[in-house]
């Protein structure tokens, strides 16, 4: 299979990349990326000296570039990683999240129909279900959920995911989707929670809570995240949906003091800001049922050896 992996220089791509050439020696890779602040090429450092990898600097809204890789390459599947994901800065400059998160999906979309390409795998985020309250007890969101996005970055994803399924029915591509929780794992921007947080206590600065700290996120790891993305591309059913998150909801402030004393750092550094939306509570039962997924990686341990790379890369 030779995969195009778009975004593939950021976190979640990278770990893909990492996980999918160790799994499948004989796979084919080109990673396209626009190297934008949150990208990381050292991530890609295992990678990059291999025969069966090729990376590539672009931008997937640039059309004529990206038709040129596809007419050169000749993809068997699109993985598309690549998005502006800071939901801060959408609130800011929504303008980019437009435009890199829905019309550059449109240009790899249009690229697949036109080089006829077998798979188009779109990821996406719970994010576009919007929140819940935090005394919701029922069933998560599932897949069939209406789409009810808070912030432009939300909504950018979930018009990208309308895209994706108009191009399923309108050209008959075999597209999927998958949402997920948060991620956390090595090569995580610092502006994510983690690593702020790490970088924070780490230096003796306030670590950040939103709202009273009660809003409450599932928490993924990504090599976790890694195994749903390859079960999907190998077994998902065309045009469907899969949720993926690890059942290990918590509040904000219960994790960020699990880190804390993770980093043997008091509770004192903790500061309360305004809040962010309350819940994104997913059923998983689909992927679970229909393509044997669960998670493998137990979470105090993935999290201790997370927060220890950490600590190791900022000695």
């Amino acid at each position: 299979m030779r995969l195009l992996v778009t975004g593939g220089a950021g976190f979640i791509g990278s770990n893909y990349i990492n996980w999918h050439l160790g799994k499948y020696p004989a796979d084919e890779i080109v990673c396209l990326d626009k190297l934008t602040y949150a990208a990381n090429m050292a991530a890609l450092a295992d990678v990059v000296k291999l025969n069966n990898f090729t990376f590539i600097q672009g931008d997937i809204c640039d059309e004529q570039f990206v038709e040129m890789c596809f007419a050169q390459y000749k993809f068997d599947a699109v993985i598309n990683f690549a998005a502006e994901s800071h939901v801060d800065t959408s609130i800011i400059s929504p303008a980019i999240f437009t435009k890199t998160n829905v019309e550059g999906t449109g240009v790899l979309l249009d690229a697949c129909v036109k080089f006829a390409v077998e798979r188009f795998h779109q990821i996406s985020t719970d994010e576009v279900y919007g929140d819940k309250p935090l005394d919701y007890d029922w069933r998560g969101f599932t897949e069939e959920s209406p789409l009810q996005p808070s912030s432009p970055y939300a909504a950018s994803k979930a018009a990208a995911d309308l895209l994706c399924l108009a191009y399923a029915r309108t050209y008959g591509l075999y597209v999927t989707i998958s949402r997920s929780s948060n991620n956390y794992g090595k090569w995580q921007h610092t502006e994510k929670l983690l690593p702020k947080i790490i970088s924070l206590a780490e230096h003796g600065q306030k670590v950040p809570v939103y709202g009273s700290g009660l809003n409450k996120r599932d928490w993924l790891y990504v090599l976790d995240h890694c195994v749903a993305v390859d079960k999907i591309i190998r077994h998902g059913k065309a045009g469907h949906i899969y949720n993926v998150a690890a059942g290990t909801e918590m509040s904000n402030l219960t994790f960020i003091k699990l880190v804390l004393k993770i980093l043997a750092k008091d509770e004192n550094a903790i500061e309360f800001r305004a809040g962010h939306d309350l819940r994104y509570p997913m059923d998983c039962e689909k992927i679970k049922n229909e393509l044997d997924w669960t998670p493998q990686y137990a979470f105090k341990e993935a999290l201790d050896e997370t927060v220890a790379w950490y600590r190791s890369r900022m000695k």
